[in-house]
C-alpha cells in the first residue's frame, strides 16, 4: 500500500499537497493545544480522575492493573467490595504505586472508614472519567449534550452502548431501543434552532439526527458460517430501522466491528442498499477501518459498487478500535494478522484511503474520523486541492476525546460530527476501557500531543514500516520456534474457505452407504456380522455399513501384530515420526471431507467438526516431535562408568475409542502408540466406525507397515472384551464411560494364562464438570461461555459443563440471561450451517437423557426445556434451576444437553460444591477477583481449570487434557508426559575401566 509517483509532475503535486498539509496541520495543532491558566492546572492536579490517567500513562504496570480494576468496578455492589478489589488489584507487589495512591490504599480492612473513603474516592473518579467519554446515561442527558454541541456548530451521531447481544430478546430490544431513540431525538430536533454550518449545505437540507448502529447486534447468533441465515435475520430488522428513520428524517450509520464480521457486514449492507426501496437513499453510512491490511481492496470494491448503485453513501474512515483483540485472536487461532503491526503503517494506510475516498467523492461521501491532527489536515488539504463540495466531506471525532481539536476543525469551515455513545455504565465499560487505552498508549497522537512533542515529529508523513511491508497474509502470527505450532482451524469468515467446507458435505452425501471391512495384517477382511452406521440427524440415512470382526479374526490381528512388532520397534524413531507427519499432511489435505464425515456420522456441527480435524493433525505432529525428543534418552556419566537411560515400546496396544470425538481422540491414542514403536489395534465405537475407516486409509497411505496398525471394528461387549483380556495385549487405552472404563481396568489387572507382563491401562472416563460464577464476573462473557460449554455438541463432551454454580447476589439475573441465551440457540440438523445444537448420538442416548430430565423435574425447577425437530435423535437443551448439590442430576454424568444451575451463598461454598463429586476432569471460573482466581488455582480439584473462558476445546500442547479421581487414570493427552505411558524405560550401566585405565574427558 504505497502511493506511486509516475512522473515529475506527479512528484511536484505530491510535494505541494504535503506543504499544504503541513500548513493546515500547524494551524490545527496550535489551536488545539491547551493553554490553561496556573489555577486551572492546579485544579486538574487535584482531581483524582486526572491523576488516574496521568499515573496510567507514566506506569505501564499500574496501567494494566488499574484498567482491570476499572473493568471490574461496575459489577461491585458495595464500597467494601470496591475497597477489597482496590487492594487486590493495586496491592500487587510488582506494581509500583505513586505516593498518593499508596496512601489511599493504606487501610487495614476494606470495611473500615479509610477503606470506605478509598472506595468512594476512586469510584467517583472512574465515574467522572466515564462521563468524559460517554455522552449520557439517558436520552435526556444525551439531548443536553447534543444541544451543547450544536451551539458549538457541531453535528452528532448517537451510539447505544453495549458490546454483546447474546439473546434474541436482547437483539429485539436493541432494535426497539433504537427506534425509540430515533423518535425521541427527531421529536426534540423540531425545536432546535437552525445551525447553518451543519443543517444545510449548498442548498441541501441535511438530517439533524443521526444514529450509529452495530449490524451484528440485530441477531444474537450472527455467524459468517451461516451467512445466508444471518443475512436473513439481520436484514429484516435493518429494513425496519431504515424505514422508520426515513419516516422521521433521521440518518443511519453502520459501525464496523471485529474483523471476523467485516466481509459479511459489507455484503449484507451492499445487498440491502441495492434494493429498490433503499437504493436512492443517501442518508446511510458504512465504516471502514484503516488498520486492516485489506481495507484498500474493500474501499475499491465499495467505489465500484457505488458507481453501479448511482447514489452515494457515506464512508466513515477510522483507524480501528479492536487492534489488541485482533492481534490476540490471530495468535490464538494461528491465523494471519489482519491488522498492521505498527501505528505508523495504519496512519499511512489511512492517508492512502483518504486520498482514494476523496478522489471518488462523486460516488462516496467521506467522513474522516480521527484525532490525529495530520490525518485530518491531509484530508482537508486534498479537499481544498480537488475543490470537493462541502456536502461530500465531513470530519468526525469521538465525544470527550479532543474537544479543542474539534472546535479548531469547525473553524476550518468544515462540517464536524461528534460520535456520542450513551447508555448505562456497565455496558459502557468496554467502550471506556478502549478510550482509556487509546489515550494512554505510547503511540497515541493525543498522548504525544499532551506531552508536547515537537511538531515536526508529530506531523511527519507516516510510513509503512518494514515489518508491515512484508506480505504476511498467508502466514500465521505464531512463528516462534520455542513452542509447538498448532494447525489453524478453518476461518469460515473467509468465503474462499467457507464454500469448500459446505460443498464437502454435499459431496460426501453422494458417497454414503458403502461397506467398510476390518483391516487385518494389511488386508481388508470380510466379516459375517455387519452393522449400519446412521446419521443421527436423520436415522433413515445410512452413512456406511461396518463389518464387525469375529473373535477368530481378533486372534489373527493380534498374531499379525506380534509378527510385525520386532521390525517396527527397531524402525528409527525419526522414520516413525515422519510417517506421522505425512499422516498429518494427508489429514489436512482431506480436512473438509473429514469434517463432513464427522457432521454426518455423529451429528457434530461443522465448526466443531473442523476443530476436531485440527486436533487430529496436531496430535500427529506433536507426538512425532515428542518421540524425537525422548529418543536420545539421558546420560549420567561418571569417571570410569557410563549410565544410559532409554525407552523401548511396550508391545501391542489396544485402542478403544469413543464416538463423541470420532477422529481426534482415536487419532491421538493410536499415533501415540505407533510413534513409540508399538503395534496398534484400533477398535472404534460402532456408531462412528466410518470415520475410523477414513483414518485407516490415511495411515496406510502415510506408510504404516502391515500388521503395525490394524482397524478392528467389533462388538465391544464380546470381541472387544476378549481383546482386553488377551494375554498378548500389553496396553489398553480407552476413552468412554466410567462403567466400561472401570470394567476394562479390572479385567486388565487379571493375569491371564501365558501372560508374562502386567497390562498398562490409560482410561479417560468423563466428568461432572462445573463452572463457578462469582459476583465480580463479566456476565456477558460468563453466559456465553456456559452456553457454549454446556450445549456445544449437545453436551456430549467429557469436558462439557453440566453444572453451573452461581453465588447468591447474581443468581437470579444470571439464570434469566442464561435461559434467554439458550433459548436463542438453533437446534436442528448438524449439516445446516446455522445449527448450534444437533442431535444426540442414538436412540439409547436420547432415551437415557430424557429419563434424567424426568428425574430432574422431581428434583428441581425447569427453567427451560426447548422443543426439538420431529425426526432424528434430538433432545432440546434443558436448564434446571434451584438444583440441590446432592441431586442426581448434579452428581451423575448425563452426557447430554442438560444443565443444572446451583445456588451458593458465597465463593467458598461454590468451590466446595464444585469439588463435591467423584469426578475431577474440567472446571471453570468466571471472576475478576484476584483472590478468588488464586484460590481456584490452588483448590479446584480438576485436571483442566479454565478461567474466564469456556471449559471445552482443549488444544494440543497448550492445554494437555485429562483428569483424576474417577475421571480417569493416566497422563494428560497432548502433553509432555503422554508418550511415556507407551514406553518402558530401562537403564544401562557400563564399567569402562580396563586394567585400571579409563578415558577421562579433557586429558591427553
Amino acid at each position: 500500500m504505497v502511493v506511486h509517483i509516475s512522473s515529475r509532475a506527479d512528484e511536484i503535486q505530491v510535494q505541494a499537497l504535503e506543504q499544504l498539509t503541513q500548513a493546515i496541520a500547524q494551524q490545527l495543532l496550535t489551536a488545539s493545544r491547551e493553554s490553561r491558566s496556573f489555577f486551572a492546572q492546579m485544579r486538574d492536579q487535584m482531581r483524582w480522575d486526572d491523576k488516574l490517567l496521568a499515573w496510567a500513562m507514566s506506569n505501564p504496570g499500574l496501567r494494566v492493573q488499574l484498567f482491570r480494576f476499572i473493568d471490574c468496578l461496575p459489577s461491585l455492589r458495595s464500597k467494601t467490595e470496591i475497597a477489597r478489589h482496590l487492594q487486590e488489584y493495586l496491592g500487587d507487589p510488582t506494581v509500583e504505586l505513586p505516593v498518593a495512591l499508596k496512601g489511599l490504599l493504606n487501610f487495614a480492612s476494606p470495611d473500615s472508614l479509610p477503606g470506605q473513603v478509598a472506595a468512594t474516592t476512586v469510584s467517583t473518579a472512574v465515574e467522572t472519567l466515564a462521563h468524559k467519554y460517554i455522552a449520557g446515561e439517558s436520552v435526556k442527558q444525551v439531548l443536553k449534550t447534543i444541544e451543547r454541541l450544536r451551539k458549538d456548530k457541531m453535528a452528532f451521531t448517537v451510539d447505544l452502548l453495549g458490546e454483546a447481544v447474546i439473546t434474541e430478546a436482547e437483539a429485539q430490544s436493541y432494535l426497539d431501543r433504537y427506534l425509540d431513540l430515533i423518535a425521541q431525538l427527531s421529536n426534540a430536533a423540531k425545536t432546535w434552532p437552525r445551525v447553518e454550518a451543519i443543517d444545510q449545505v449548498e442548498g441541501e437540507e441535511l438530517d439533524k439526527v443521526q444514529v450509529s448502529v452495530k449490524l451484528t447486534a440485530f441477531y444474537s447468533q450472527f455467524d459468517p458460517l451461516d451467512a445466508q441465515g444471518s443475512e436473513a435475520k439481520v436484514s429484516d430488522r435493518i429494513r425496519t430501522l431504515l424505514r422508520r428513520a426515513r419516516e422521521l428524517g433521521a440518518a443511519v450509520h453502520f459501525d464496523m466491528e471485529q474483523y471476523v464480521y467485516k466481509d459479511l457486514t459489507l455484503a449484507i449492507l451492499k445487498q440491502i442498499l441495492m434494493e429498490d426501496e433503499f437504493r436512492s437513499r443517501t442518508d446511510i453510512g458504512i465504516t471502514l477501518q484503516a488498520y486492516l491490511r485489506d481495507s484498500e481492496q474493500d474501499l475499491q470494491n465499495l467505489v465500484a459498487w457505488a458507481k453501479e448503485r448511482k447514489y452515494p453513501v457515506t464512508v466513515r474512515l477510522v483507524k480501528g478500535a479492536y487492534w489488541d483483540q485482533e492481534i490476540i485472536k490471530a495468535a490464538q487461532k494461528d491465523w494471519p494478522e489482519p491488522v498492521y503491526k505498527d501505528k505508523s503503517s495504519t496512519d499511512a494506510n489511512f492517508e492512502n484511503l483518504t486520498r482514494i475516498l476523496l478522489e471518488n467523492h462523486e460516488y462516496l461521501y467521506a467522513a474522516i474520523g480521527s484525532h490525529n491532527v495530520r490525518s485530518q489536515a491531509y484530508a482537508i488539504a486534498i479537499a481544498q486541492t480537488l475543490k470537493i463540495p462541502r456536502r461530500r466531506i465531513e470530519l468526525q471525532v469521538l465525544y470527550g476525546m479532543a474537544d479543542k481539536f474539534a472546535k479548531a476543525l469547525v473553524e476550518q469551515g468544515y462540517r464536524v460530527r461528534v460520535y456520542c455513545p450513551y447508555g448505562d455504565l456497565i455496558p459502557g465499560m468496554s467502550y471506556l476501557i478502549r478510550r482509556l487505552l487509546e489515550n494512554t498508549a505510547n503511540s497515541s497522537f493525543l498522548r504525544q500531543n499532551l506531552e508536547e512533542r515537537p511538531s515536526a515529529e508529530l506531523l511527519a508523513p507516516p510510513q509503512v514500516t518494514a515489518a508491515d511491508q512484508a506480505d504476511t497474509t498467508s502466514l500465521p502470527v505464531s512463528t516462534r520456534q520455542d513452542h509447538f505450532q498448532n494447525v489453524p482451524d478453518t476461518d469460515y469468515a473467509d468465503l474462499a474457505q467457507r464454500q469448500p467446507a459446505l460443498q464437502a458435505i454435499a459431496t460426501v452425501q453422494q458417497q454414503l452407504g458403502k461397506t467398510y471391512w476390518p483391516l487385518i495384517n494389511g488386508e481388508y477382511q470380510q466379516t459375517e456380522a455387519q452393522v449400519d452406521s446412521v446419521n443421527p440427524s436423520n436415522p433413515t440415512e445410512v452413512i456406511g455399513r461396518i463389518g464387525l470382526m469375529s473373535q477368530a479374526q481378533a486372534d489373527k490381528a493380534i498374531a499379525a501384530a506380534k509378527v510385525a512388532f520386532p521390525a517396527w520397534q527397531r524402525t528409527p524413531a525419526q522414520q516413525r515420526a515422519n510417517i506421522l507427519r505425512k499422516a498429518a499432511d494427508l489429514l489436512n489435505q482431506r480436512r473438509a471431507e473429514l469434517a463432513a464425515w464427522i457432521v454426518l456420522e455423529v451429528g457434530k456441527p461443522l465448526r466443531e467438526a473442523d476443530g476436531e480435524v485440527s486436533e487430529a493433525i496436531d496430535f500427529c505432529r506433536y507426538y512425532a516431535d515428542e518421540m524425537e525428543r525422548l529418543e536420545p534418552g539421558h546420560s549420567y556419566d561418571l569417571a570410569g562408568e557410563t549410565n544410559r537411560y532409554h525407552y523401548r515400546p511396550r508391545g501391542i496396544v489396544l485402542v478403544i475409542s469413543p464416538w463423541n470425538f470420532p477422529l481426534a481422540i482415536p487419532t491421538g491414542m493410536a499415533v501415540a502408540a505407533l510413534v513409540a514403536g508399538n503395534c496398534t489395534l484400533l477398535k472404534p465405537a460402532e456408531v462412528s466406525s466410518v470415520i475410523i475407516a477414513k483414518l485407516t486409509e490415511i495411515l496406510v497411505e502415510a506408510g504404516i507397515p502391515k500388521g503395525v496398525f490394524q482397524y478392528v471394528p467389533a462388538k465391544g461387549s464380546t470381541v472387544g472384551a476378549y481383546m482386553v483380556k488377551h494375554p498378548d495385549i500389553h496396553m489398553i487405552t480407552f476413552t468412554g464411560s466410567q462403567e466400561v472404563g472401570c470394567r476394562i481396568y479390572a479385567d486388565a489387572a487379571i493375569l491371564q494364562p501365558g501372560q508374562r507382563h502386567l497390562k498398562r491401562v490409560v482410561a479417560e472416563m468423563g466428568g461432572k464438570n462445573a463452572i463457578i460464577i462469582d459476583e465480580s464476573a463479566d456476565l456477558d462473557q460468563a453466559v456465553q461461555g456456559v452456553v457454549q460449554s454446556a450445549f456445544g455438541y449437545s453436551g456430549q463432551k467429557c469436558s462439557a459443563c453440566s453444572r453451573v454454580i452461581v453465588v447468591e447476589p447474581i443468581y437470579t439475573g444470571f439464570v434469566a440471561r442464561l435461559v434467554e441465551a439458550t433459548r436463542s440457540l438453533n437446534v436442528g440438523d448438524a449439516a445446516h450451517p446455522s445449527t448450534q445444537v444437533g442431535p444426540v448420538i442414538d436412540a439409547t442416548a436420547r432415551d437415557r437423557i430424557k429419563s434424567y430430565i424426568e428425574k430432574g423435574k422431581s428434583e428441581a425447577q425447569v427453567a427451560l426445556e426447548m422443543p426439538t425437530p420431529d425426526t432424528g435423535y434430538f433432545v432440546g437443551p434443558v436448564v434446571f434451576s434451584e438444583v440441590a448439590p446432592t441431586a442426581a442430576i448434579a452428581q451423575e454424568e448425563i452426557f447430554g444437553p442438560v444443565l443444572s444451575v446451583i445456588r451458593a451463598k458465597d465463593f467458598a461454598e461454590a468451590l466446595a460444591i464444585a469439588n463435591g463429586t467423584q469426578f475431577a476432569l474440567t472446571g471453570g471460573l468466571y471472576s475478576r477477583t484476584p483472590s478468588h482466581i488464586q484460590q481456584a488455582q490452588a483448590e479446584f480439584e480438576v485436571g483442566n481449570l479454565y478461567i474466564n473462558r469456556g471449559i471445552t476445546g482443549a488444544i494440543v500442547a497448550r492445554q494437555p487434557f485429562g483428569g483424576f479421581k474417577l475421571s480417569g487414570v493416566g497422563s494428560k493427552a497432548g502433553g509432555p508426559d503422554y508418550l511415556l505411558q507407551f514406553l518402558e524405560p530401562y537403564a544401562i550401566t557400563e564399567n569402562i575401566q580396563r586394567q585400571g585405565f579409563a578415558p577421562l574427558e579433557g586429558v591427553d
